[in-house]
């Protein structure tokens, strides 16, 4: 997605989008505006992964197996 499909899909301003990236590390986004993102992103197939040793990180879910 581009910037712009992330403002489309999640509600969330393109300037608010482009603060959120300019942070080293941290989320300059309120509560309420990165709840609006990552609906967005789980909506579209995206599973975020919390912190697990590994580091936190982002995938493509996975298909339903097919009965």
């Amino acid at each position: 997605w581009a910037a712009t499909d992330l403002v489309r899909e999640s509600g969330v301003s393109l300037a608010t989008i482009h603060r959120a990236e300019s942070v080293d590390g941290r989320s300059a986004m309120t509560f309420a505006n990165a709840s609006a993102v990552r609906r967005a992103l789980e909506d579209a197939g995206v599973e975020l992964i919390e912190e697990d040793g590994g580091g936190p990180g982002a995938r493509l879910k996975q298909p339903p197996a097919a009965q």
